[in-house]
């Protein structure tokens, strides 16, 4: 779905930096260096970057409001 703001183990604020991995990664960098560039060094932290799956566009269509019966 969407990165969570705060990583799930130690509760490191981790939000703000997907915008600028998935930049990174989507040109061609290494997930590791550009890991390394953010500061993140949890390797909870890290997990959370390296795993985490874009489901949004997946999802969206069915969260459609459906009218009573």
């Amino acid at each position: 779905m969407i990165i969570p703001v705060r990583c799930f183990s130690c509760n490191s604020v981790i939000g703000h930096l997907w915008q600028r991995y998935a930049n990174g990664v989507a040109e061609g960098r290494d997930a590791g260096e550009m890991l390394d560039e953010l500061g993140v060094k949890r390797y909870c932290c890290r997990r959370m970057f390296v795993s985490h799956v874009e489901l949004i566009d997946s999802v969206a269509p069915f969260s459609v409001t459906r009218p009573q019966e």
